[in-house]
């Protein structure tokens, strides 16, 4: 079958004035859908828990209860590995043709079901309409990629040798089994959905365990792959805190790998607590965030590198594990490119993220304001804030998370907001006398997701590709200048602390973490 290209990327999207009156539409259905109780679904059976049900509650307006959920933990964790664990051997006997067909169905069902989808996670999360609207295409366009690299690879079975006469020789990848996919608030539908499809369509059966603040949005993820064809078992769904379920998951010898997206302090928790309680070396899938850098240089394009700034350090309010949070600019052209960038942060349109102007809307909880308040007296202590620095709480903010954007200036270089992921609308800018000054800075820190440079100077550009330590790179892109990868387009992929395998999702690499080879030789003479 044929695999299309991407229509849709972030870039694209803003500009598509088609989707607004079907997104509203999904909004007010979805509206008339709030506070509802939903269960957990293992193997064939819905579930509820004995310890009772949590609230979701809106970022948008914190008296807005999205849905409420069963506080699932060990006992549900168990069942969960039993039904997978089960269901492994049919799932992984299937034929990779048929599996492809079934996620590519999944990708059809995503799409007829996307604006439904944008609403949730805009209730759930304060994602605005073009950034879940994007969220939901770029899953779709995953699953086409991970099909395209199936059927490429022909289900990743390869003639060999031979290696001595009458030996019929092939390589053959294989499922290792079952894999929790535990996913975060900032992207609810595309992150399980990447780590989710990548496992099924290889043969593994995968137990989702959404975010605590997007389980609608992962139950959403779930149906779509059980009405796909996905069977019971080969995925379940379960809900509640993650510290109910990772013991479970991580010390049940049943369980092949782990799949994680979230915090460096949470995913190497995981990764040690897994690897010491298994009996033998297992893979781990886990992106652990980042701390990205963009560098402006004096042959910049500054109104290009503003934007572009602008786009990746504030889309979805800088909560993006991909998101611009320190820049380094030239000092010949510092005083310009500050005045205009606090220009053009003085216009974003702070405000309810249903609303159809909306650049920045709430961040995800009272922590989250917490993190940027103490930021912002740790650079007044330091240095100054630029613009922003505030919570919002007049009028309809009252009830909901909204902070402004914020730049901080004249910090130390070796300042903690240089170091600290944040994940909140903050942006320290520091400056460089040299390319190589900017890259040294750049370059010091633990992580390694993605980082950008705006230069018109070819041999700049080819100095920080050749340079940087980082897996995702730009140059001079106005739509995001460290944001806004796209699957087929640019993998995501972290070096050092942002990543574990590094394969990036969205590449022909990717399905390999979820498949361990078989040399076969058989003897025909």
């Amino acid at each position: 079958m044929t695999v299309q290209a991407p229509k849709i990327t972030y870039v694209t999207l803003f500009a598509d004035e088609s989707i607004h009156p079907k997104y509203e539409a999904a909004v007010k259905k979805f509206s008339k859908t709030l506070g509802k109780h939903y269960q957990m679904y293992i193997g064939d059976e819905s579930v509820t828990s004995k310890d009772g049900e949590f609230a979701v509650r809106s970022p948008i307006d914190t008296s807005i209860v999205v849905a409420h959920f069963p506080l699932g933990g060990k006992k549900h964790a168990k069942m969960a590995v039993d039904a997978a664990a089960k269901a492994f051997p049919g799932w992984a006997s299937t034929s990779w043709r048929h599996r492809v067909k079934v996620l590519l169905k999944t990708a059809e069902i995503m799409d007829e079901r996307k604006f439904d989808i944008a609403a949730a996670i805009t209730y759930e999360v304060g994602k605005i309409r073009t950034e879940a609207l994007a969220e939901v295409w770029e899953a779709i366009d995953a699953i086409k990629v991970f099909a395209r690299s199936m059927e490429e690879n022909d289900g990743y079975i390869k003639k060999t040798g031979p290696g001595g006469p009458g030996e019929d020789c092939k390589m053959v990848m294989k499922p290792y089994g079952v894999w929790p996919v535990i996913s975060p608030f900032n992207f609810p539908f595309m992150l399980p959905n990447g780590m989710a499809s990548g496992a099924l369509i290889t043969g593994n059966t995968v137990i989702l365990k959404p975010t605590s603040a997007a389980p609608l949005t992962g139950l959403m993820l779930y149906n779509v792959y059980r009405d796909a064809g996905v069977p019971a078992g080969a995925i379940n769904f379960v809900t509640g805190p993650g510290r109910n379920f990772e013991k479970q998951f991580t010390r049940d010898h049943r369980v092949a790998g782990v799949a994680f997206t979230g915090s460096l302090d949470v995913g190497t928790r995981l990764y040690y607590d897994f690897e010491r309680s298994q009996p033998c070396v297992k893979p781990v899938v886990m992106e652990l965030g980042s701390k990205n850098p963009a560098i402006v240089t004096a042959k910049a394009d500054i109104d290009k590198a503003v934007e572009g700034v602008v786009r990746s350090a504030y889309g979805y309010c800088g909560q993006k594990c991909s998101a611009a949070s320190r820049v380094y600019v030239q000092r010949s052209v510092r005083k310009n490119f500050l005045a205009a960038l606090k220009e053009r942060i003085e216009k974003i349109d702070v405000t309810d993220p249903r609303t159809k102007t909306a650049f920045m809307g709430p961040v995800i909880n009272e922590g989250a304001v917490a993190t940027f308040e103490d930021a912002v007296k740790s650079a007044e202590k330091k240095g100054k804030i630029l613009t922003g620095g505030k919570r919002i709480t007049k009028g309809l903010f009252k009830k909901g998370y909204y902070v402004q954007p914020t730049v901080a200036v004249d910090l130390p270089s070796k300042h903690r907001l240089f170091k600290d992921e944040l994940f909140v609308p903050f942006l320290v800018v520091g400056d460089f006398k040299t390319l190589d000054e900017a890259l040294d800075k750049a370059n010091d820190t633990k992580y390694g997701l993605t980082a950008g440079i705006f230069s018109e100077d070819p041999d700049e550009i080819r100095t920080f590709m050749n340079r940087i330590e980082f897996g995702v790179v730009y140059a001079n892109r106005r739509g995001g200048g460290t944001t806004g990868a796209w699957p087929g387009a640019q993998t995501f992929v972290g070096w050092k602390a942002s990543g574990a395998t590094g394969k990036g999702i969205g590449g022909p690499n990717y399905l390999l973490s979820y498949l361990r080879e078989q040399s076969q030789t058989v003897v025909t003479e």
